[in-house]
């Protein structure tokens, strides 16, 4: 991103002039409060907002100058709500954008049961089941494995585990982790919760009414004293010093 600037109606400037560098294969996490402009980074970066001014390049390449289909299809977003189709199996909802690229049917099948493995869910047990079945830790599961499903470069995840139990929470984290050390994608991931970003990125981007105020790695960041920072830390040191 170079420059980025965004203007939303009544909410006036969400973006106001951001730069950021994204390396291949690393993990951002942005975190701030509600209305920082967090998710409206996420649609600048897929094609779904045109930034009014500055320019965001994907592959080297302005996304104005992309045929927005074949961006979209580089890039896999994965929700809060999920979004999975309910009227579909587990299986149909996976292989929803290889389908559209065209795929062969065989091939489909093959990278169907491909993602299932990769997020713990076995083929044999859920390819055919109904998405209407499934509990939220599984749909988050089957929307992980639907982002993945055509190989896209580049995962973009918007508070993809906010809707969880503390529990849950934790195990798809590590989920996550063992899921990134395998495929190895570019993530970008909006999240309200610190330490779920502590927990899965490389790097934590702090925003603040439209710019990053700070984008450093977790150990680096645990000692900010920045006053847009510090407040976001402070649940979390708090929480490290009743258990120590």
């Amino acid at each position: 991103m170079r420059g980025v600037h965004v203007t939303r109606g009544g909410a006036g400037a969400v973006l106001r002039g951001v730069d950021l560098d994204i390396e291949p294969g690393e993990t951002i996490a942005l975190v701030g409060r509600s209305g920082a402009g967090k998710s409206t980074l996420l649609k600048v970066i897929n094609g779904l907002i045109a930034p009014d001014a500055g320019e965001v390049l994907v592959d080297g390449r302005a996304t104005r100058d992309w045929n927005p289909f074949e961006l979209r299809r580089r890039i896999g977003y994965v929700l809060q709500d999920i979004g999975l189709f309910p009227h579909m199996t587990v299986g149909a909802n996976v292989a929803v954008v290889p389908r559209l690229l065209d795929w062969e049917p065989a091939r489909i099948a093959q990278r169907v049961d491909g993602m299932l493995d990769l997020v713990g869910l076995p083929p044999a047990t859920y390819r055919e089941r109904p998405s209407l079945e499934l509990s939220g830790g599984q749909r988050q599961r089957v929307g992980v494995a639907r982002a993945l499903a055509a190989d896209p470069p580049i995962l973009l995840m918007d508070e993809p585990f906010g809707a969880l139990d503390p529990v849950t929470r934790a195990e798809l984290h590590r989920e996550f982790r063992r899921i990134q050390a395998q495929v190895r994608k570019t993530v970008v991931i909006v999240t309200h919760d610190m330490a779920e970003a502590f927990a899965l990125a490389t790097r934590i981007g702090v925003l603040d009414a439209g710019v990053i105020a700070q984008l450093e790695a977790p150990k680096t960041l645990a000692r900010s004293t920045d006053p847009r920072v510090r407040p976001l830390l402070e649940p979390l040191l708090e929480a490290r010093a009743i258990f120590a």
